[in-house]
């Protein structure tokens, strides 16, 4: 993997390239054709949360277009069931047929094979790795807060 930074989520790291981008719903951009087109995946902190995924469904096609924050999936785990919303407005034009088969590869592999899905889009509101970083501070303290509360 390329250069990347380091989230501690209590014990556990969370690992993010500094070669892609993020959306504060916890998926990763990557550009690709000059920015026209992104593929997005779970960044680290999303796959440690959710744990052992086994189920992703899509509830939009292949051409469909997407506005940002739009309902596109759910995805179910060992720790969470959960919607999955578009990161940015566009058109969706591929999803991980690998991911199909077998969505583990969202847990093994989250940067490489566990991809999502590609879709083109005109603008970007992603933040930079550093920027996903001062946001995971800010939202962490929620997080474990309702983590405690799931487990009393």
């Amino acid at each position: 993997m390329s250069q990347s930074l380091t989230f501690m989520m209590g014990e556990y790291e969370a690992t993010f390239p500094v070669d892609r981008h993020y959306a504060k719903n916890h998926m990763w951009g990557q550009a690709e054709d000059n920015g026209a087109t992104y593929r997005f995946g779970f960044s680290a902190y999303a796959v440690r949360l959710l744990q052992d995924v086994y189920f992703l469904d899509w509830c939009v096609d292949v051409n469909d277009r997407l506005e940002k924050q739009q309902e596109i999936g759910s995805i179910e785990s060992k720790k969470a069931e959960s919607s999955l919303y578009s990161p940015l407005a566009g058109h969706l034009i591929e999803f991980n047929q690998l991911l199909l088969g077998d969505p583990s590869y969202i847990n093994t592999s989250p940067y490489e094979e566990g991809w999502l899905f590609r879709m083109q889009s005109k603008t970007s509101d992603l933040l930079d790795a550093s920027s996903y970083m001062e946001h995971l501070k800010d939202v962490w303290e929620v997080t474990q807060r309702t983590i405690k509360g799931q487990l009393n």
